[in-house]
């Protein structure tokens, strides 16, 4: 059979895993799905993933590739790999894409939310998907501050040490804050993020939703591009990566 390039869809339970990128030694989504690729094509694949998510990030629109010339229909994956997967791992999708197609590189923007319980009690049933803050959010000084994100910035402030790219400019093109009684939902859309981008620019929301931080005060620290001036970072419990963009 002539090799192939084939797309997949993955959802994950990220709590349990050192994020999606493959580490010596410890668990990855990468690891988990190249092995269940090895036991069902008897090949070494290598996953290439549209997106590095952090240690305890969730997904439900992940995509990545890998090329094989094994005789498995292309449509029958999902069934094939998910027999062999843990059980926080789940390929809901699979077709075959052109040689070059590259999860990573040919994304064009990725759709993040952010969930936060905000209320009095934790919750132990929600406790590996939403960040519990006790306190009052007010949602209306988040929504301010979030419209102040939107649109072409140097996102620096926003963009944790270690990070290794040419240009901190990012195009955020949605950043919703809507309260679903208990819960509150933080939707984030961008062109791409920096290291732990997502999750900054939520820890920075919610200090303003506490009266930590001045909804006004958002343009000022885009500008500072100081990580110090922004708010801390969020847990990575609440944030799921739910699609990407090609």
């Amino acid at each position: 059979m002539e090799r192939r390039n084939v797309r997949l869809v993955v959802q994950y339970d990220g709590t349990d895993y050192a994020g999606f990128q493959i580490q010596p030694d410890r668990p990855t989504i990468q690891g988990e799905l190249e092995r269940a690729l090895a036991r069902v094509t008897g090949e070494a694949p290598r996953v290439t993933g549209a997106g590095r998510t952090d240690a305890g990030v969730h997904a439900v629109g992940q995509v990545a590739n890998f090329r094989t010339e094994c005789t498995v229909p292309t449509d029958k994956f999902p069934i094939a790999l998910n027999s062999v997967l843990p059980q926080t791992i789940s390929v809901v999708g699979a077709d075959e894409v052109p040689e070059d197609f590259n999860a990573r590189r040919d994304a064009r923007g990725k759709v993040y939310r952010y969930r936060i319980l905000n209320r009095e009690f934790r919750s132990p049933v929600l406790a590996r998907y939403v960040w519990h803050v006790p306190h009052w959010l007010s949602t209306a000084w988040m929504r301010r501050a979030a419209r102040d994100l939107i649109g072409e910035h140097d996102f620096s402030s926003f963009c944790a040490a270690g990070s290794e790219v040419r240009s901190w400019v990012r195009q955020l093109s949605r950043c919703e804050v809507v309260r679903h009684d208990e819960t509150i939902d933080i939707t984030l859309e961008a062109d791409g993020f920096l290291y732990m981008m997502a999750r900054n620019i939520v820890g920075t929301l919610a200090q303003v939703g506490l009266g930590r931080l001045g909804a006004e005060e958002l343009p000022d620290i885009l500008a500072a591009r100081d990580r110090a001036r922004a708010g801390p970072t969020a847990p990575p419990q609440g944030l799921a990566l739910i699609c990407v963009r090609y």
